[in-house]
């Protein structure tokens, strides 16, 4: 949130409420974890450690006084560096889904392909609603430069939703390797057997 908050007034200066409307037009909450109930606190958290600054307090008729706010020069080196970070340096990223990989043979084969097959169809109603979601925005006119994480996430859904698929078919088609050492892995534990045989 500090960061979005860093990088819209870089654009220009805002007041939070407008911060929010913008972040909403932009669909930023679809790819930075957006809690539009802390904004206001965000916004003087940046103000205390000089990140941005108080530009000028307006009231438009009747309205309440809206405080209108502007990034610093510390602010601009912090967002330049923070983003620098973030595009220039890959992190592990521990997903809920490589760890499923990753304990998969606890499942027999066929639970696993089935398991897979949700997932391939979750995928697919979600690359749907991803691509119509980019299309209206491209419809309503915002330019790549403010859709770009959206595109990077429909490359993404593209690619898990080909892989899944390809795993699902050798699997089912018993090309998967090491297909036959976890049926048997399954054989013995129905067999009330260690998963693997005990030497001599």
């Amino acid at each position: 949130m500090a960061l979005a908050v860093l990088a819209l007034l870089f654009e220009r200066p805002m007041h939070p409420y407008e911060l929010a409307a913008t972040m909403r037009e932009r669909r930023k909450e679809e790819s930075i974890k957006l809690n539009f109930g802390t904004l206001y606190s965000v916004v003087q958290s940046l103000e205390k450690r000089e990140l941005v600054r108080v530009k000028e307090v307006v009231r438009e008729g009747r309205r309440p006084e809206r405080t209108i706010y502007e990034i610093t020069e510390a602010g601009k080196l912090e967002l330049q560096d923070w983003l620098s970070e973030l595009v220039s340096v890959p992190v592990r990223e521990y997903t809920g889904f490589e760890a499923g990989l990753s304990l998969l043979p606890v499942l027999e084969p066929g639970v696993a392909v089935r398991l897979l097959e949700e997932r391939r169809a979750r995928l697919e109603q979600g690359l749907a609603q991803a691509e119509a979601a980019w299309g209206v925005a491209v419809k309503d006119g915002l330019p790549r430069l403010l859709m770009i994480e959206a595109e990077y996430v429909v490359v993404l859904r593209r690619a898990e939703l080909e892989w899944v698929g390809g795993l699902v078919e050798e699997i089912r088609g018993g090309s998967f390797d090491g297909l036959e050492m976890w049926r048997e892995w399954h054989r013995r534990i129905g067999d009330g057997l260690p998963m693997e045989a005990e030497e001599g």
